[in-house]
């Protein structure tokens, strides 16, 4: 009884799946691996920004990497709103389902007034299992997650992560280490735990802190993670290529490890700063991060070419500052050469945020000098003084920089004074995003699709049988269904809760965010993480658990 009424609450979910899905409907045939690749926040202004950034520059002929495999757009949105962030945003490509500001992977809440989908309030924060899951799980598939922020933000979050809040890295990191990812490279050092260290050891997973020379050695097809810097990498311009590999190389080596499973494997590459730059205004951040992004579709692309067995799909979660070659200052666009608008951005040896960290470094008389050899700027005394007066403000987070008055938004306004690209805002913005794609055969999503047609079109490529929503019944079954009849509490006198679950002499220990429990204090692997809800006070767990106890 306990399965059928599950199946039956889960049913809106399927339909809402099952009935959204008709755009790109064709034969799909299934191949053995699967690459996702998304620049994050990327609006098509960046990316033909960076397409006449790169031909001014002869940085590579006239097209970008992805151009022959342009083929439609994606309306990405939210549950209830048409603008997304970046949680909800892939999450939904992950899942299926639309989902709100902030979710990672779960159902959203009804908002009766806004919602933009079908939304059945009754499985409000229910974990959502996702086509990294899916891969894992169905058809045991190598899974990766190659980024250049910090490993448990939002998008990497959205593939091997589930909760309400974005920002809880803490309950995120346990999760994603416990997801027995096959490869995670990115950033996110100060993250790590004695727990994760502990269960990396316990796990023989090979962790590579801050050493690019141990990462270039990783070999054959042992799990490993190699993470670089506290928190985020540095942008592509301002990286120090001795010490942090690129987005290429590390696509490069994680294409190396996964390639080796024979069942073959699923990979979420993300172009991450590219986001980052757009929150700043950043204009040479958003040109040089999107290239860089586009060397590893490069590598990619040769992969699955050379393979013969790999669909690539490319697309952004969402845009960002509504980019634009060519604003207000710029009378008769029309007349303007490609050096009008490329030439002196093209000077630029740092983003604006990396020109600002050197100015926060250095002493007011350098200030001049400093922009003279990073940017060929001979700054004009309000600029200097302007500087000079952002000094004492706190730089806010990546999102604000844009929004406030700090010395990053001081120096991104100088250096873009001397150019000709426009921004509407320092935050998300709704247009429909590019979408590319690779198939051997052939077989890609056309035309404009939802971000929910997206996933079906990762499950069917990817071959899997079993639905994602009879997969979530599985695996993120109610404690209160899976253990109905049993003596079961609660302990939340630790720093994650634990279930506890009483049948004559046992007592089996389900602690949260992890992929293990305990029976008399002897563990045993999940096959999937468990998820507690504070808000309704609910875990998530595999719904054979009891079986095991």
């Amino acid at each position: 009884m306990r399965k059928f009424s599950l199946c039956f609450f889960l049913l809106p979910f399927a339909l809402l799946n099952v009935l959204g899905q008709q755009q790109y409907r064709k034969p799909v045939m299934p191949t053995k691996n699967l690459i996702l690749m998304i620049p994050d926040g990327t609006s098509i202004g960046v990316v033909s920004a960076a397409r006449w950034y790169q031909i001014y520059n002869n940085l590579g002929g006239d097209r970008l990497a992805v151009d022959p495999y342009i083929c439609g757009t994606v309306k990405t949105f939210s549950s209830n709103a048409p603008i997304g962030d970046s949680a909800p945003t892939t999450s939904c490509y992950m899942t299926g389902m639309q989902q709100r500001e902030g979710n990672v992977a779960v159902y959203p809440l009804a908002d009766t007034v806004n919602d933009l989908v079908s939304v059945n309030p009754s499985m409000a924060y229910q974990p959502l299992a996702t086509i990294l899951e899916a891969a894992k799980y169905q058809q045991n598939k190598a899974v990766g997650l190659v980024v250049t922020v910090e490993f448990p933000h939002a998008t990497p979050a959205d593939c091997s992560a589930h909760y309400y809040d974005r920002n809880n890295y803490g309950y995120i990191a346990s999760q994603m280490a416990y997801q027995n990812l096959d490869v995670m490279f990115g950033g996110g050092n100060s993250i790590i735990t004695d727990d994760i260290k502990q269960y990396f050891r316990n796990t023989g997973t090979t962790l590579v802190q801050d050493d690019i020379e141990a990462f270039r050695s990783l070999k054959g097809k042992d799990k490993a993670w190699a993470l670089f810097c506290e928190r985020e990498h540095p942008y592509d311009l301002d990286r120090d290529t001795t010490k942090i590999p690129s987005l290429a190389e590390m696509t490069e080596k994680a294409l190396e490890k996964l390639s080796q499973n024979e069942n073959g494997f699923f990979l979420m590459v993300e172009g991450s700063k590219v986001d980052w730059s757009a929150h700043g205004n950043d204009a040479i951040g958003c040109i040089t991060e999107y290239l860089a992004f586009d060397k590893a579709v490069a590598l990619a692309m040769d992969f699955a070419k050379n393979n013969g067995e790999t669909t690539i799909v490319i697309l952004p979660d969402h845009g960002n500052s509504g980019f634009t070659i060519g604003n207000k200052n710029l009378n008769h666009g029309e007349r303007a050469s490609i050096s009008t608008l490329f030439g002196k951005v093209s000077e630029y040896k740092k983003t604006g945020y990396g020109l600002s960290e050197i100015i926060l470094n250095s002493k007011p008389e350098d200030f001049r000098k400093i922009f003279k050899e990073y940017a060929n700027i001979n700054l004009t005394d309000d600029e200097y003084n302007a500087v000079l007066q952002s000094i004492d403000y706190k730089k806010p987070g990546y999102t604000e920089i844009a929004n406030s008055l700090n010395v990053a938004s001081v120096v991104i306004n100088i250096m873009n004074s001397r150019t000709y690209f426009g921004f509407t805002s320092g935050n998300h913005t709704g247009e429909e995003v590019f979408l590319a794609a690779y198939h051997p055969q052939g077989n890609v999503p056309m035309g404009m699709n939802t971000n929910a047609e997206i996933n079906q079109y990762l499950f069917d490529v990817l071959g899997l049988k079993k639905s994602l929503p009879t997969m979530t019944s599985e695996i993120f079954a109610k404690h209160t269904d899976v253990f109905a009849g049993m003596d079961y509490w609660i302990d939340k006198s630790a720093s994650f809760p634990i279930l506890k679950v009483k049948k004559g002499g046992k007592v089996l220990s389900v602690p949260a965010f992890k992929s293990l429990a305990y029976i008399n204090g002897q563990s045993i692997p999940l096959n999937t993480v468990t998820v507690y809800i504070d808000k309704n006070d609910t875990f998530y767990l595999p719904q054979n658990l009891r079986d095991k106890f």
